[in-house]
């Protein structure tokens, strides 16, 4: 481990990476070697640990437990809880105020894929076509362009990425966590 004072440098101590180092997910085969590679590989790293689906929660829980406590100062008791009703958001937005642009990034949402670190090829596929398709049925104010990655004009991208909608790849962590793999095609990064 390259970064020695991260917290998966903390946390993956050699008892657990004997227990856990053979171990492969179910949704996308991911492994604790394949989470943890960028505190492998560099020294700057404060977490250095990616889940590569949903399953790295339960299967590497003695690592990613305890790290995610530490890193947000939580208890093993903490609960996560959502509350959907938006009658109950308070706030001190001032109602006059134009709003140019809101953005909303979902990166965990779809159940039995893996995320971006772990998904497999064959899963951004499905993840792909199952997403264009629904979109393509939204209209009114939840209609406008859809845009794969793959065959995009380059005067679009360009805008895009000029618009703040799309990131241009390259970041290292990213490529090193493995979710820069197979892109444009199968690219999880798509535009509504």
């Amino acid at each position: 481990i390259q970064s020695k004072h991260s917290l998966v440098a903390k946390h993956v101590t050699m008892d657990k990476w004997a227990k856990l180092s053979n171990i492969e997910t179910k949704t996308s085969g991911f492994t604790l070697e394949k989470a943890m590679a960028c505190a492998v590989q560099f020294d700057n790293q404060h977490c250095g640990i990616y889940a590569g689906d949903e399953d790295s929660y339960t299967d590497f829980a003695a690592v990613f437990d305890p790290l995610i406590q530490e890193y947000h100062g939580i208890s093993a008791e903490a609960v996560h809880t959502s509350d959907m009703d938006v009658s109950k958001i308070k706030g001190t937005i001032n109602p006059d105020a134009p709003v140019h642009s809101v953005r909303i990034r979902v990166g965990r949402s779809f159940n039995g894929f893996g995320l971006s670190p772990g998904i497999t090829r064959e899963q951004r596929l499905d993840l792909e076509s199952l997403l264009g398709n629904a979109f393509k049925t939204l209209s009114g104010d939840l209609g406008g362009d859809y845009y794969p990655l793959l065959g995009m004009n380059e005067a679009v991208r360009q805008q895009l990425v000029d618009d703040h909608f799309l990131f241009v790849s390259g970041d290292r962590n990213l490529i090193v966590a493995g979710m820069e793999r197979d892109c444009p095609r199968a690219s999880p990064r798509t535009l509504r």
